[in-house]
This record gives C-alpha cells, structure tokens and sequence, in this order.
C-alpha cells in the first residue's frame, strides 16, 4: 500500500513544478505563494525580499486569504521575522502567536494564530529574503509539512539568486558596451566569413565610414591585397587552437585603406569568440602603448560576463530535469543530499538520462555555484591529447605545442568539473587523475611544476565500472575513489508518467523554435509514446518529438512517422543491481543521522573550526546544530 501521507508530498511537488516551470520574475512568485498556501493548506503566504539597510521586507508577493497585497512593505521589529533573520533559522509558532508578538498590529487583523517562516540565503550566506506562512488555526509541527515548506523556500531563493545573477550580468553588458563604445582603439568583430558584424567609434573614425554602411561588407576590402592574405592566414591558424578565445599579434600589423581611399598601418591583435554556437573574430587595431589597458579590461569584463552566465545557467540547474515520478525524486532527493559537500560523486545511468544535467544541478547547489563548471567528455577527445587536455601543456610540450596551455583542472579551480565517460578515460592517465584526486595536485605536459587546484569531480559513465576493473582497463584503486557517492539515474521507462510530462515539453519547446501553434498530443499519441521502451531514453524521446513536429500537419501530432523505426526497436536488457535500490525517506534520514555522528565522533564533538565537523562535512556551523536537533542527536556526558 502506498504511504498516503507520502502520495501527498508527491501531489504537492508535482504542484511546484506544474505551477512555477513556465513562469520567471514577479509572475513565478505569485504563482509560488497560491501554491504554497494550497499546500500548506493556510490562510496566508508570500515571499519578500530583505533591505539590511532600512531593516524592512518588501513582499514581492503576498496572499493573504482572498486578498494579494503584493509589494507591501514593513519593518520586521517586533515581529516573528525578526527572530527568523536575526537567527537565521527557521521559526514555527503553532499557536498562541499574538500573545507572542503583542506589538505587530497586522498580527492581530489578519487573525493570527500560528506562523512558519525561514530566511533565504544567497550563495555567500547572505540573507537575501523571507519566505513564511500565516494561519488563523493552530498549526502543529509536522515534519513532512516542514520538508515541504523548505522545498518552496529552496525554490524562492534560486529565483531570487537567478533574478540577482540576470541584473548584474545587464550590468556588465552594459559596462562592457560602453567600454567599446567609448575605446580609443578601432574594434571590429568579424563573422567566420570575415564579414563586418560590428565597429565601434573609433573605428568609424578611423576607416571613414559609418557602421551601418559598413556591416555585412566583406573586410578585405579595407585591407590592401598582402594584408588580406596575413589576416586570412591567421584566422586559419586560430580556428585550428583549442583552447577558449584564442588570441594572437598579426605579423607586422595590416595594411589598411579607408573609405575614401587613405591607406595606414596599423598594428593589430585578433582574437577568436565563441557565442550561442557561432564563431566569429575580434579585431583590435591600436597604438602600442595603449594596447595592454584596452585589451586588458576588455577581457577581464568577458571573463566576469561569460562567467555570470555560466552561473545563470547553473542557478536554473534542475529546470530542465522534466518529471515528478518517484524514481527521478529519489535521484533528485540524493542530488540535494549531496551538493552542499565536496564529496566526489557517480553518475550511472544509461545513454541519453541527463547525466550532464544532473551534474548542472550538483554544481548549482554546491558552495562553488559562483566558480566555473568546466564539462569534459573522456571519450571524445583523441587519446594522444587527454593528458594535455585535462592537464595542460608547456610550449614545446610535443610537436604542435606551440604555445602554453591551461588544461581543464587549473580551468575549473575552485569549482567543479564533470568527467563524462570516465570509463574510456586510457589506464595510463588514471594514475594521474588518482593523484588529483587525493592530494589536488598535477605537473602539465613537459613540467616539472607542480600545480596545486580545489576542484570538486562529477563523473558519469554508462558502463559498468564493477566489469572494466575485473578486465583491466579501469585502476581499482580509481574507482574506490570515484565512487563516493553513486547516484543512479533511472532510465525512461522506469519513470512512468514522466513519458507524458517530457513529451508535452518538447513539444512546446519544438514549436516554438520553428514559430508554430503547439501540436495536440491526443490520449491516443500519449498511449503510444507510454508503450514504446524508449531505449535511447530522453535523448531518444526528445529526437523524436522534433521529427514529429516537423513531418506533422493539421495541427495534430504524426505519432507513426514520429517514430518510424524507433517503434520496433528492442528494449536493452539490463540486469537488477545493487545501484537500482531506492530508499526510503527514512532510510536516506538514517543514513545522514549515521553520517553525522561519524564525523561528530571524529572531530571529538567539536562543530566548528578547524578539525570541526562542520568542515569535515562541508556544512556551516548553525545549519549543522539545526540537522543534529532535527535528528535528534545529542552530545554524550562527559564522565
């Protein structure tokens, strides 16, 4: 029999993502607290953010029975939340509130009874605003209720660290327009075809002409004919480089001609970019004693944009993961268990079950969501240029070495880095990635430097490791300590209904790409693609929708030649293993309570500080104190 205390969790998070997914900004919060106070079945909820300065909170959206009194501001003193942000913790008053807090006058005309707040930090711990709940009953402590309520909390301040994370990116787009704008230095970006995509002023100026006239024209023709064939030259060359925005001094400078026919040299400096997929390069022609500032703080401002962008990205991690099936809960419950440590941890799954978003989602929950998530797939990059690759290279390293480069270790320093199909990764340079991963620390290619990083390791593999160490082409000792902390990702066909809910999202996310109404997806086409195994899983299931979208007609979605011959192939027989259990929330509680007291043990119950088990396990100090009352764990009397 199912828990029916469980199948309501269940119901009010598949009303989380139902009712929040297609919404951002002040329109994900209003649809966050209906569906908060549904939930948690009270008159009153809303979410607010914090001013330190004036010591207010401004409700960005607030219900307070039939009534929204979205954009209210009040002063917290004297008020519940005032314990709630001076504490930092989370506060419950079942009942008797007003007799409480006899001095906050709205207490008593909304009728209050009990309340449930938290605070909502960013990812530096600071405070950032208030998510709480208001009732005019008593409201008594129930677990469950109280884990529900802080996956709410947990979705209000990925919002509000998203809408924080998308102004400052605005801001340094800004920062970085104007810088061109105002640059004494002429600056083109050229497509891959060289053709003019952009100038600033400067460089109207310095070729007479405007750049309205100028865009779409080819290039070449402001260069006089020796110079257009050093530029080709050094294009070919930079596409040919690896490693991100490449950049290299043109031999001797170009020799250009104007509008109007005036020709000049100019010592110039491209660099190759990569944007949303396309490529294309950057032409700096200038002065040399002004080169190094320009050219400087204009990468420094890339750098901090392309960066904040990762973090934008990685702050919305599990909103792609489509699905509320108890199989893909249980992965994703794991998930959030263990990206607030350093633990190293195992993605297993089959082909095409969003493993790398699973690592996104890691990566956004960590303490290092502000540093780089750098993706590197084992299997794809040539066998002779692993090494150099994940490690680095000196100039002259080996033939082709012609200039020192970063590997992806020293790139993602301070942050994570996914290893995908680590088992194909060459027994050789498992030796390698042994020692990172125990002392942190690697000599690049034609080295003899030791380099020293933090980075946190995400691998995932969709074979049997067990097996590759048995054959010998995977180190034991290597994947003892890769696998930490598996996590199991299910493959579709174990995750139900979640057939129904991707399908009905790539869908939406087809049409719009190619500017169509949504296709309907009849009880029948839904009944089609729930029968089909789906051996590809949701790579599979997404290909497929797309060609459905695309062959079908009339407004009604083609499931025959969506699937073609999709629908014949055979299910992949995988045997059960130890990897396919799923626990029980009172499992998984054991098993942390197990955890803390391993480490509260090893640090003489000491919590903070050094040698504390706060930081054995990665967890601050006062949350670590709030998980060991939640689980009941006490300090033994000394004798």
């Amino acid at each position: 029999m199912t828990d029916p205390g469980e199948e309501s969790e269940l119901a009010a998070l598949r009303s989380i993502v139902e009712g929040t997914a297609t919404e951002t900004g002040e329109g994900f919060f209003g649809a966050l607290v209906e569906k908060l106070a549904a939930a948690m079945n009270t008159m009153g909820a809303w979410v607010a953010v914090w001013d330190d300065a004036s010591a207010t909170l401004r409700a960005i959206a607030m219900k307070m029975g039939d009534r929204r009194l979205d954009g209210l501001s009040y002063a917290v003193h004297g008020t519940p939340c005032q314990t709630v942000l001076e504490e930092r913790r989370l506060l419950h008053i079942p009942e008797r509130m007003v007799e409480l807090y006899p001095n906050d006058p709205r207490m008593v005309q909304f009728g209050a009874v009990s309340y449930l707040g938290v605070p909502l930090f960013d990812v530096d711990q600071r405070i950032i605003g208030h998510v709480a709940v208001l009732d005019c009953k008593r409201m008594p402590e129930e677990p469950r209720n109280v884990a529900l309520f802080r996956i709410f909390a947990d979705r209000a301040a990925a919002e509000l660290r998203r809408i924080d994370r998308e102004r400052a990116l605005r801001e340094r787009e800004n920062q970085l327009s104007r810088l061109l704008e105002s640059a004494m230095d002429a600056i083109l970006t050229l497509d891959e075809s060289l053709r003019i995509s952009f100038m600033n002023p400067a460089a109207e100026r310095v070729f007479e002409c405007d750049a309205a006239t100028a865009v779409g024209k080819d290039f070449g023709e402001l260069l006089a004919p020796e110079s257009r064939r050093v530029l080709g030259g050094c294009t070919e060359e930079l596409s040919e480089r690896e490693r991100p925005n490449p950049s290299l001094w043109v031999p001797g400078g170009l020799r250009a001609v104007t509008a109007r026919g005036r020709t000049f040299l100019a010592e110039a400096t491209l660099s190759r970019y990569s944007a949303d997929r396309k490529h294309g390069f950057t032409l700096i022609l200038r002065d040399l004693e002004e080169r190094l500032g320009a050219e400087r703080r204009i990468q420094s401002l890339l750098n901090e944009a392309e960066a904040l962008r990762d973090e934008l990205r990685s702050l919305g991690a599990f909103e792609p993961i489509v699905g509320s099936s108890r199989a893909l809960l249980a992965a994703l419950r794991e998930v959030e268990s263990v990206a607030a440590t350093d633990t190293t941890v195992l993605l297993l799954g089959e082909t095409g079950t969003g493993k790398e978003l699973f690592a996104k989602a890691i990566h956004a929950h960590s303490r290092r969501s502000a540093a780089r998530l750098v993706k590197v797939n084992c299997g794809a990059i040539p066998k002779d240029l692993v090494e150099s690759e994940l490690f680095g290279h000196e100039k002259g390293a080996f033939t082709g070495a012609t200039a020192r480069r970063e590997g992806r270790f020293s790139m993602a320093n301070g942050g994570t880095i996914f290893l995908d199909e680590i088992g194909e990764l060459p027994v050789e340079l498992q030796p390698k990635l042994l020692r990172v991963l125990q002392e942190g620390e690697f000599e690049p290619v034609g080295s003899s430097r030791t380099v020293k990083v933090d980075v946190r390791v995400v691998a995932a593999t969709n074979r049997d490791l067990s097996d590759r160490v048995r054959e010998g082409g995977f180190r034991e000792d290597l994947y003892y300590r890769l696998n930490v902390f598996p996590i199991r990702i299910p493959p579709l066909r174990e995750r139900g209904e979640d057939v129904v809910e991707l399908a009905r999202a790539f869908v939406e996310r087809f049409c719009r790409r190619v500017g169509r109404a949504p296709l309907v997806l009849s009880d029948r086409v839904l009944e089609r693609l729930r029968a089909h195994s789906w051996p590809g899983n949701v790579r599979e299931l997404a290909n497929v929708i797309e060609r459905g979208v695309i062959v079908s007609t009339g407004g009604a979605f083609d499931v025959e030649r969506a699937l073609g011959e999709t629908a014949t192939a055979p299910a992949p027989q995988k045997a059960p293993t130890d990897e396919d259990r799923i626990y029980t929330a009172k499992e998984l509680a054991a098993l942390e309570r197990e955890n803390l007291l391993r480490a509260l043990r090893a640090a003489d119950w000491k919590i903070s500080g050094d040698g504390g088990a706060g930081a054995m396990l990665g967890l601050n100090p006062s949350t670590l104190a709030s998980r060991m009352r939640a689980l009941k764990i006490r300090r033994p009397a000394r004798r």
